[in-house]
């Protein structure tokens, strides 16, 4: 109520699965461990399933919801939580899978973003991939998700109502005024193709951080063409093998760097014609062994502090090109 947000209170996720062995894996298909999986054969390209442990759900958790008087709120959770499972194997990594699959999987959030954005409860879809212990992952073997919300969550309230401001003030859309002054600038660009480009933003709040981001004006994942999907799938990949030689730890071998990928897309029913796609990849990691901890200026007032120049950080990625 404070500050005009939603929280989701799923306390059912408090018993979820957590980092279980290999042969306990929930994700590993049927037959290779001793617990049931939801994927019934090791030869696929792509798999997705709801969450066993949803924050959101089609079919209402709400049915517990405490009455709520004043200025207080609340409201069912209806939504979605999925998974999306691209590898049968357990030690591999999204930068391990063939240009192909990436495309594939490419596709696939674009099929779920359309799908999901249509249920009419939904204000916003979320597709992402949390790697590593680091950042959080309750289950190692390689996957991502997709949330769809019955809300604006906080950071794309924020990017539309800046690209709201922009637009209202110039006529222009911000994300593309951004690009291109990025583009100009040169100094934070990481690689720049036909249809994509990738730079660490002006003001990183992340030790590692970089925005992959359409030359096109589309706001979401749905809208791009096959020309753009393609490229994508090999810029995207790149720029995962990038991370995992951005480090280098003391006895000379690569730091597998823990990243969020998240893909900021329009609101599902508001806010399309000023919002524009992009991917945010981003790591906790400062250096090997060294962890950028949200502590009091950024948890307790949102007041972020960088320890790593984004133009040092954009030239330590072009210097780890394939």
């Amino acid at each position: 109520a404070l500050v005009d947000d939603w929280v989701a209170v799923a306390a059912h996720r408090q018993h979820r699965t957590f980092m279980p062995p290999k042969d306990e894996c929930p994700l590993c298909p049927a037959g290779h461990g001793s617990v049931p999986s939801e994927i019934p054969e090791s030869d696929y390209q792509v798999v997705v399933f709801e969450n066993r442990f949803p924050s959101y759900a089609v079919t209402s958790l709400g049915a517990d919801v405490p009455d709520a008087s004043g200025i207080f709120g609340t409201r069912p959770a209806v939504g979605r939580c999925e998974v999306v499972c691209f590898t049968s194997d357990h030690e591999a990594s999204f930068k391990d899978l063939p240009v192909e699959r990436v495309r594939t999987v490419i596709d696939t959030w674009a099929q779920r973003t359309e799908a999901l954005g249509a249920i009419p409860e939904v204000e916003q879809v979320f597709a992402f991939e949390n790697r590593g212990r680091e950042i959080g992952v309750t289950l190692p073997h390689p996957h991502g998700q997709i949330y769809a919300y019955p809300y604006l969550p906080d950071r794309t309230k924020a990017l539309l109502e800046a690209a709201r401001r922009h637009h209202a003030r110039t006529g222009r859309l911000l994300g593309a005024d951004i690009l291109a002054a990025e583009r100009a600038d040169g100094s934070r660009v990481v690689v720049s193709g036909t249809h994509w480009t990738a730079y660490v933003p002006f003001a990183a709040r992340w030790p590692v951080e970089v925005h992959l981001v359409p030359h096109r004006d589309v706001p979401d994942l749905v809208a791009l063409d096959d020309e753009e999907r393609d490229e994508l799938a090999v810029v995207y990949r790149d720029l995962l093998g990038r991370l995992d030689r951005y480090y280098v730890a003391e006895d000379g071998s690569p730091v597998t760097l823990p990243y969020i990928a998240a893909w900021q897309q329009a609101p599902a029913k508001t806010g399309r014609d000023v919002s524009r796609l992009h991917l945010q990849l981003m790591s906790v990691l400062r250096g090997p062994g060294r962890l950028k901890y949200l502590a009091g200026s950024e948890s307790g007032v949102g007041g972020w502090v960088n320890d790593v120049a984004p133009e040092r950080a954009a030239a330590r990625l072009r210097e780890v090109a394939p």
